[in-house]
């Protein structure tokens, strides 16, 4: 595997020690040869990763009906695509992970098409990312923020926790409220569609926040499956604080049939998570979520790979369920796959701890801090679980997105797909005017619907 210099501060870093914010000179950097999260200004040497010029612009399509929006790239075609025939020739941009999918399915296809950084954060959120450049650091060996300001505590990182937070605190958008369908489809290709209705609220979206009050809630989040009958009715509450150590995940589940609120500390770590068919655990969640202190963290490097990247065709609402969803992965010809440079960090279970996943390693995309690609190993070193997370730029809101994730299970031949919201109406609504009191246990049985 290829890995780019990585240049910070001057100097290679590979160690992992905590570290203190950076210099306001080093600071000064963000908005000239790196952006303003971040990520470097310019392009690759060949070309084929352009320099990022402010990412896609609120013009850049139209909003359609339902909170869909317009490709603005609808009309490019791949410029390639790897197959299991030709993958020796691009293996050099393609991770372990997607390495085996060419290998354990005949029809996994990457179309690649021309990269674009369409990856852009409201003006509010480049001063915040300023701000904690220069004050915010790590405490408590790595599992808390100090002096952090709404989101990327670390712009420009100096270890693996650092790009790691980075991820976990990244900007969604403060508030929004979503309906969308998860599929775990059998060998065959069959399944059985879960219906969500998701919402979340960080603590910085809040009425009357104060971002000099320090509070530990990074965010609150509620799920409430709504089929098929048998789930319908569930629900999902967590809040989740920026230290997990220091303060354990909150989290409660309510049982429509028993119309019963109860603790849920299961819904952390590898813990199964609800709805999932038992195809992945609570931190396989937004590609990775949660506490970070089961794991020894090293940074790699950066590297340039073919990562998902401007998804809107698997986002259109001219496409079924049933056209994505096919046996041992989804339709190729629904994906879209960009060459992007990424940071690398290595994640291995500590001495003393434990971990369904012995070691994992996330490939994080630079312009947007959110994981692309995860590769999953077991405890005896095999590679298990791939995951991959189709990013588009909701450019009428500024909000870089996740939108459909994918883990793919390399034993069993399954995968789940869930942020699917082709076929839903007012699937995706930001700015919802969250209040505290509509995430705690005593709203949950009135959220619960059979």
């Amino acid at each position: 595997m290829k890995y780019l210099t990585m240049v910070v501060l001057g100097c290679i870093f590979f160690a992992d020690s905590t570290l203190a914010a950076v210099t306001a000179e080093v600071a000064a950097r963000l908005g000239k040869d790196l952006t303003p999260i971040g990520a470097e200004m310019g392009g690759n040497s060949s070309g084929s990763i352009p320099a990022w010029t402010g990412g896609l612009d609120k013009s850049a399509g139209k909003i359609l009906g339902n909170n869909f929006l317009e490709d603005p790239y609808s009309k490019e075609s791949p410029l390639f695509t790897i197959t299991r025939d030709n993958v020796e020739q691009y293996k050099d941009h393609l991770t372990e992970g997607q390495l085996a999918l060419f290998k354990r399915y005949a029809t996994f296809t990457m179309p690649v098409y021309p990269s674009h950084r369409s990856a852009k954060l409201p003006e509010n959120l480049y001063k915040a990312a300023r701000y904690n450049a220069e004050h915010t650091e790590l405490v408590e060996n790595g599992n808390g923020l100090q002096d952090f300001h709404q989101a990327t505590p670390f712009p420009i990182p100096e270890n693996a926790l650092e790009v790691v937070w980075n991820h976990l605190t990244r900007y969604r958008g403060g508030s929004a409220k979503r309906t969308h369908v998860q599929a775990t489809p059998l060998a065959d290709g069959s399944f059985i569609p879960v219906s969500f209705r998701q919402e979340f609220a960080f603590q910085s979206a809040m009425p009357g926040y104060d971002e000099n009050k320090g509070d530990d809630i990074l965010f609150y989040y509620k799920q409430l499956i709504t089929g098929p009958a048998r789930l319908a009715g569930d629900i999902v509450l967590v809040h989740e604080p920026i230290n997990q150590v220091k303060n354990p995940r909150m989290a409660w589940i309510y049982n429509a049939g028993q119309r019963r609120v109860r603790r849920a500390p299961q819904i952390a770590y590898d813990g199964p998570y609800p709805a999932s068919d038992g195809q992945r655990v609570a931190d396989n969640l937004d590609m990775f979520n949660g506490a970070v202190d089961r794991y020894d963290w090293k940074l790699i490097g950066k590297r340039e790979v073919y990562i998902p990247y401007n998804s809107y065709k698997l986002e259109s609402p001219d496409a079924k369920y049933n056209d994505i969803i096919q046996a041992g992965h989804m339709n190729p010809e629904y994906t879209r796959y960009e060459l992007h440079r990424v940071w690398v960090v290595d994640a291995t279970v500590k001495d003393g701890q434990r971990h369904v996943y012995g070691r994992r390693t996330f490939y994080i995309d630079e312009d947007s801090w959110q994981i692309s690609i995860a590769d999953h190993y077991d405890n005896r070193g095999d590679l298990w679980r791939v995951g991959m997370g189709h990013f588009v730029q909701l450019y009428h809101v500024d909000v870089p997105w996740l939108g459909v994730e994918v883990l793919h299970d390399l034993i069993n031949g399954r995968y789940l797909v869930s942020g699917m919201r082709n076929e839903e109406r007012n699937s995706l609504t930001f700015g919802t005017d969250p209040k505290v009191s509509e995430y705690t246990p005593a709203a949950l049985r009135s959220s619960g619907v059979r």
